[in-house]
């Protein structure tokens, strides 16, 4: 029997209406929380949920 959890905002702590299943992949999904507001990157393997650390864009010189 596959277990199933709701994710849960890493920013809020509120539940999200994505759920996962423990034979989920993820990677850099973007999570979006209706109670917050807030859209953050995840990456999700055997349940386990951590956020994705995404470089700021670089401006270009001339």
């Amino acid at each position: 029997m596959q277990k199933e959890k709701f994710i849960l905002c890493p920013i809020c702590g509120n539940k999200t209406r994505v759920q996962i299943r423990e034979d989920t992949e993820l990677k850099n999904f973007p999570l979006f929380c209706p109670k917050c507001h807030k859209q953050t990157l995840i990456n999700a393997k055997q349940l386990n949920i951590t956020t994705a650390e995404v470089p700021d864009a670089k401006t270009q010189s001339r």
